[in-house]
């Protein structure tokens, strides 16, 4: 079984990592062509060689993520970053829960403070669609900003992101760069605008990733946009933005932190995932688990266990709220280089297909089914299914979350995992399975449709997936308790 990580491992990896990869890698990237076909017998061997080369097991894995700050009221700063980048046109995104808030005042008294001209879009929405995607785009278009920040979650970290891409990309349409099969999944191959990421929820992490993610309507699917060109410069991580989070707000976003780390921790090894990139520029962003991600990814699931569960129960608990917004962070430099699976694959389909489910405290006019919700109610059974192929992972996961392996069997990993984890949602208060949103076994078939199309999770499990997997675990998850 792996040991723990050391505090001072972990610390000197945020060292290493505050610096910022600048690789371009992406997963949609189209590789050079092989050596032409040609008419004699030596070139034929060329090909076969060439093609051999091409299909080396993978052997290397990338680090990159944003350049993050940490520290109470360390927003206060950013009209200086803004400053610095010489920046005269900034836009300022956030939604109108968030507009009415804390961080948005402190956002706009310190670009003010630092005479930086800006205007504020409050349109986003929570869990966006194509649609709000594509106002927020066109937004971005009319004003022309020389760089933008994010006020918010998730939600308005990736419609920032989308905003960011197509306004450098004028004449681009929105699926062009979606991740295939559901768009074109074109590379982005310009210099994107300085983009400075304010976080005021604990969960997505999206202030490390080079994600955007939203509902596809008229595919009834979630998809994304994945290239490490829509990172953030800057993540600016301040507790201070945190403290107006609803209960269920923590909870959601929590839950979130936990799915990514243990996806990361528990995805497909990096030799595993398929052939070596015939260019470096072909390495997915999703490379499975690695040594570097297990570490973030390890270390973010201990601070969800011992931190989330005071969080959602006081919100008076500012040290259990600090933690978790380091786990977010630390879970999202884990995840977003070594990728997440089933668990996430699932709540697309699960979070698209919803029309009738409000959850408690989320002030929106539309069915909402938090994405962290939507991701950890698979939780168990997902790893009942994927136990098998790393057991001693899946029982250290189990330790973490309280079960006692002293006696255990490698070949009971998946129960005991599945068990603890339906014990840490059950006293969160998490709905009883995908039943609590209005699902039936009629939706199984419409639910993997909805989620098959999802290649850039599916791939990392670490156990061969298709349809009929798929429908095990949902009809699995009609009910936890």
């Amino acid at each position: 079984m792996p040991s723990r990580p050391s505090a001072a491992a972990v610390s000197n990896l945020m060292r290493m990592v505050g610096s910022s990869c600048s690789c371009p890698a992406h997963s949609g990237h189209s590789g050079a062509a092989l050596v032409g076909a040609a008419a004699h017998s030596h070139n034929h061997s060329h090909k076969r060689l060439a093609s051999a080369a091409m299909e080396r097991p993978e052997y290397a894995f990338e680090m990159a993520t944003s350049t993050v700050r940490v520290g109470a009221g360390a927003t206060q700063e950013v009209g200086m970053d803004l400053a610095n980048l010489k920046a005269k046109r900034v836009m300022v995104f956030t939604d109108r829960n968030i507009a009415k808030l804390h961080p948005l005042k402190a956002v706009s008294e310190s670009l003010e403070r630092a005479g930086i001209n800006f205007s504020v879009y409050k349109d986003v929405r929570v869990e966006p669609s194509d649609a709000s995607f594509q106002h927020a785009i066109d937004a971005a278009r009319a004003y022309a900003p020389d760089a933008i920040v994010a006020v918010g979650g998730g939600s308005t970290m990736d419609t920032a992101k989308a905003a960011n891409l197509f306004a450098v990309y004028r004449d681009a349409q929105l699926l062009d760069f979606v991740n295939a099969p559901l768009g074109k999944g074109k590379p982005i191959d310009r210099t994107l605008l300085p983009l400075i990421a304010v976080p005021t929820t604990a969960g997505t992490g999206s202030e490390c990733t080079g994600s955007a993610i939203f509902d596809l309507k008229d595919k009834k699917a979630k998809t994304g946009i994945s290239d490490r060109a829509l990172r953030p410069m800057l993540g600016i991580i301040d507790p201070l933005n945190t403290r107006s989070m609803p209960q269920q707000v923590r909870l959601a976003s929590g839950l979130d932190v936990l799915c990514h780390a243990v996806e990361s921790y528990t995805a497909i090894p990096y030799t595993r995932r398929g052939p070596a990139p015939a260019n470096p520029l072909l390495r997915p962003a999703y490379q499975g688990s690695n040594p570097i991600s297990d570490i973030w990814s390890s270390k973010a699931l201990r601070m969800v266990a011992e931190s989330l569960p005071r969080s959602v129960a006081n919100a008076d608990d500012r040290e259990a709220q600090d933690a978790m917004t380091l786990a977010a962070a630390y879970a999202g430099i884990g995840f977003g280089n070594g990728g997440v699976h089933l668990m996430h694959g699932c709540s697309y389909g699960i979070s698209g297909l919803n029309t009738s489910y409000n959850h408690p405290q989320y002030n929106t006019d539309h069915p909402l089914c938090p994405h962290g919700i939507s991701v950890a109610i698979t939780s168990p059974a997902v790893a009942e299914f994927t136990a098998a192929t790393s057991p001693d992972r899946h029982l250290e996961v189990a330790s973490i979350l309280g079960a006692d392996i002293t006696n255990a069997k490698r070949d009971d990993a998946g129960t005991i995992l599945a068990d603890a984890l339906r014990r840490f949602l059950f006293d969160l208060g998490v709905p009883d399975g995908i039943s609590a949103f209005g699902f039936t076994s009629a939706d199984i078939d419409p639910l993997v449709e909805s989620i098959l199309p999802q290649h850039r999770v599916l791939k990392l499990s670490p156990r061969q997936t298709g349809a009929e997997q798929i429908a095990g675990i949902l009809e699995r998850s009609l009910k936890n308790y």
